[in-house]
């Protein structure tokens, strides 16, 4: 567990998030059907104590199971976090990608790695940054 202080953001910045205390910094991946129709591939999240989560801004609440709900912003549609909704005070399972700081985060699991639509190993074709913005519209400023 850390207590770094981590702030971070939806992709138009109405809601803002941060963790005060207590989280886990490594991502847990899960490939399970729910989360691949979440995310359109794989799903990614950090573990945060409740009590350490403070979230500013307009949220939207989709109960996906009779025990747990996923949050997005309603504004751009970024999803924010899963939590479990029958324990009251239950951690966040929050998005990596929203926290600049998770950039260098190694990986803690991967959960239904039977059902993976497709893994990034192989070989396939890879272009840095630099090298895909050479030859594609992308938007100037983006953080790398």
């Amino acid at each position: 567990m850390s207590t770094d202080h981590l702030t971070g953001q939806c992709l138009c910045g109405a809601v803002q998030i941060t963790v005060a205390g207590a989280h886990d910094p490594r991502p847990g991946a899960c490939h399970c059907r729910m989360c691949q129709r979440w995310n359109g591939g794989v799903f990614m999240c950090f573990e945060a104590q409740a009590e350490a989560v403070t979230v500013t801004g307009d949220v939207a609440r989709y109960a996906s199971s009779d025990f747990s709900q996923r949050a997005f912003c309603p504004r751009c549609g970024s999803h924010l976090w899963m939590r479990d909704t029958d324990t009251p005070g239950t951690a966040y399972e929050l998005m990596p990608g929203l926290f600049d700081a998770a950039r260098g985060w190694d990986v803690r699991s991967e959960i239904y790695v039977d059902g993976a639509m497709a893994t990034l190993t192989g070989d396939h074709p890879r272009a840095t940054g630099a090298a895909y913005e050479a030859k594609n519209r992308f938007v100037e400023g983006d953080v790398k």
